[in-house]
């Protein structure tokens, strides 16, 4: 029995679903392969195969069809123990054991080989720089130019015309038309660029040649937009790496620290964070005490503190205080190398969708020459008709079959429907992703920056002998020039009431603890229940009012003037303004919805009950994409909806991943759609906008093989001739443009 293996290749080039589909064609039909997984976005395959299949043969398969290929063969995992003990966030007592916000609230419960390039002619290498200086590019220009000139010359030299709008086609049809003949010999024979060949000749030999030269054009302006989507997705995946520090400052056995690359430090090497600092590998902290914005890897909504013992992330920052770490992951294995081969492998298991017309000419376009080949041959030699009466109509019914309409009558809705979109900010990377949203019967959110609005806000003021007003004053006045979220929510909430600050002196930032000040000759110390309780006396109906507001998913800090307890601050992320209501908009559409989340259960629950939403808590980035497989497996069509680089893996996993307005580049990059406005009620809208287009679509289908078949029927009974046969398939093409553009109101 033979042994089966994995080679992954990185491909270059390949920009929609139908350049994956010719390449899984052409390998899959190789000696030795039993699987091809194409991923379009990462610019992957992997092949399954046994010790019999030809590497060499399969790369050279796919050069042939015009991608560039090298080895990609992915590294293995570790087999390090994960340490990953994830915090909770936003919810708590301001208690700094558990884990904390930056500064010095610690918030107790808060949680490759060289690229060979393809054929002459066929470019498919990646569109890294500008659009306009790739070969496609160049193409697509050169193509617009010589149709433009070709204009011109019909003004002045009328008579030849129509021979100037020929090589206008011609320059840039050649191309295509090579296209379309490596991919016939590699097992395609009716590719998108076969049936744009076939619909631009055949617009050439019934003279429609300046018809012919603008299907073309567009078809290139088309394909050249595809490659630019592409080749930003894919920078976008890279630019993950690029969270982590290039330098990390080593320390030597003998105490002394020197900068390394951070690529070259291994397992139990120990490094120095220092305040502010990305922090450049994962790894255990042998000593120090910090606030850890953990927003890149985790999405935790505000800072949590770590201390001796406690586990950190590459690419999170080190927020107020040097840390010693002991490294327990190489480069190639941390966290967020772990989330780019996540997004990838996630983005690779998604089978490749071929575009609807490309599905259908399989059948359509040989189909329609077989019956004019038979109208014109039959007739003739086996009841002895007119020759040129029978060739005449199967000349009639070629024309009738060009695929024109059919070619205009899909795109054309979709564009409309983009170009809608765009102006609501409703954001859809291609027709494939506009034609899922409509299927997607499960809808997994994210909670900070999607379900909610991503920042703090004081949602209680609690005071004890003094008034709600002076316990914000002096908090305010404590926390003054704190970049910390929390204090800047304090700070925010100080500036609507129009309070006046006094002057602070002796300010110290305790780690982990709390700050302290003089205000107005009084010591004032603001910070977690636990420290507050070193310092002054609180009550058990003191501890039970905190307790409260921390049932609530709310963060709480304690003041204290003079060490007597005088207030209590409680924050949250609260719900977006819109969020109830988007969610209802979801249910009336029978969608279920589920929030995930790397906040802790106590504040994930909180406004999971406000939100009437089922609640995912806790959860790493792998965990997010676990769950949207599990949901898949149940036999559910999942979106899910993120902000951050944390939901990268579960956005790449679902069948459409939805970023909201204010996230993250990379968030945006790997979505398939994003709502630029921020509305979580624009998801419902996403999806009606995708039920709305695919009616239209499906009218313009009924449209265009309606009129021929009408025109079908009269053209071999001998009521309509070649004219009218034009008509058939020009008009059919007139009234699916005007009905797919009534999706721009």
């Amino acid at each position: 029995m033979s042994m089966q293996r994995q080679t992954r290749f990185r491909i270059g080039g390949m920009d929609c679903a139908s350049c994956a589909s010719k390449i899984d064609t052409a390998v899959r039909g190789m000696p030795g392969v039993d699987d091809v997984s194409v991923s379009v976005t990462a610019g992957t395959m992997t092949v399954s195969h046994d010790e019999t299949s030809d590497l060499d043969a399969i790369g050279k398969k796919v050069r042939r069809l015009g991608y560039s290929v090298s080895p990609a063969q992915a590294k293995q995992p570790g087999t390090h123990t994960d340490q990953h003990t994830h915090g909770t966030c936003c919810g708590g007592d301001h208690d700094h054991d558990a884990n904390s916000g930056r500064h010095d609230h610690d918030r107790e419960g808060e949680g490759d080989a060289p690229v060979v390039e393809g054929l002459h002619g066929h470019d498919h290498t990646p569109m890294d720089g500008p659009w306009w200086k790739s070969p496609k590019g160049r193409l697509t220009i050169l193509s617009g130019a010589a149709l433009v000139a070709a204009y011109l010359v019909g003004l002045v030299l009328p008579a030849i015309e129509i021979w100037a709008f020929a090589a206008a086609m011609l320059v840039g049809l050649v191309p295509i038309a090579r296209r379309a003949v490596m991919a016939a010999l590699a097992g395609t024979p009716f590719s998108i660029e076969m049936l744009m060949t076939i619909a631009a000749v055949g617009a050439l030999i019934i003279n429609a040649t300046e018809e012919a030269a603008m299907v073309v054009f567009l078809f290139l302006v088309g394909e050249l937009l595809e490659g630019v989507a592409a080749g930003k997705a894919r920078q976008s995946i890279r630019s993950l790496s690029e969270l982590v520090p290039k330098k990390a400052l080593l320390e030597d056995e003998q105490g002394t620290t020197r900068e390394v690359p951070a690529e070259t430090l291994s397992i139990g090497s120990i490094i120095i964070a220092r305040p502010g600092d990305r922090i450049s590998a994962d790894g255990i902290i042998l000593s120090g005490e910090s606030a850890i914005d953990e927003a890149p890897v985790t999405g935790e909504s505000v800072p949590v503190s770590k201390a001796k013992g406690d586990a950190v992330f590459a690419g999170t920052v080190n927020g107020d205080a040097v840390l010693r770490i002991e490294v327990t992951a190489a480069a190639e294995d941390n966290t967020i190398a772990r989330v780019v081969r996540l997004v990838e492998e996630a983005q690779e298991k998604k089978a490749p969708t071929e575009r609807f017309i490309d599905r259908f000419s399989r059948y359509y376009t040989p189909g329609v020459v077989a019956a004019a080949a038979l109208v014109a041959i039959l007739p003739p030699l086996l009841l002895g008709a007119s020759w040129n009466e029978w060739v005449y109509k199967g000349l009639a019914i070629l024309l009738i079959g060009c695929p024109c309409a059919l070619v205009i009558s899909t795109p054309a809705a979709i564009a409309a429907s983009l170009s809608a979109g765009a102006r609501r900010g409703l954001l859809i990377k291609g027709g494939s992703v506009l034609e899922t949203l409509g299927k997607l019967t499960a809808i997994a959110l994210d909670k900070t920056g999607t379900l909610t609005e991503g920042k703090p806000k004081v949602t209680d003021i609690v005071s004890y002998g003094r008034s709600e007003t002076e316990v914000l004053r002096l908090a305010a006045a404590v926390e003054a020039g704190s970049s910390h979220p929390l204090a800047l929510a304090i700070l925010k909430k100080a500036e609507v009431d129009k309070l006046d600050l006094p002057r602070s002196s002796d300010n110290k930032a305790l780690g982990g603890k709390g700050v302290s000040a003089t205000v107005e000759g009084s010591e004032i110390f603001f910070g977690s229940r636990k420290s507050a309780s070193e310092r002054g006396d609180i009550s058990d109906a003191h501890k039970q009012e905190i307790e409260a507001l921390h049932a609530d998913g709310k963060t709480v800090s304690v003041l204290l003037v003079d060490g007597q307890i005088v207030g209590l601050i409680a924050l949250r992320d609260e719900p977006r303004a819109d969020a109830e209501d988007g969610l209802k908009a979801l249910e009336l559409a029978d969608i279920r919805t589920v929030m995930l989340t790397g906040d802790n259960a106590l504040t994930a629950n909180a406004i999971g009950v406000r939100l009437g939403i089922e609640v995912r808590a806790d959860l790493l980035p792998a965990d997010k994409s676990r769950i949207v497989g599990e949901l898949q497996a149940e036999g559910h069509m999942v979106g899910k909806v993120g902000d951050g680089i944390n939901d990268a893996p579960a956005l790449a996993a679902a069948n459409v991943g939805i970023a909201m307005g204010g996230g993250t580049d990379v968030a945006l990059e790997t979505a398939d759609a994003a709502i630029l406005h921020g509305r979580v009620g624009d998801i419902a809208a996403l999806i009606a906008l995708s039920k709305k287009t695919m009616r239209n679509i499906h009218q313009n289908i009924t449209i265009a093989l309606g009129l021929k078949a009408v025109f079908l029927v009269t053209t071999i009974a001998g009521i309509t001739g070649l004219w009218p046969a034009i008509l058939a398939d020009t008009g059919a093409t007139v009234l699916v443009t005007m009905n797919a553009l009534r999706l721009l109101r």
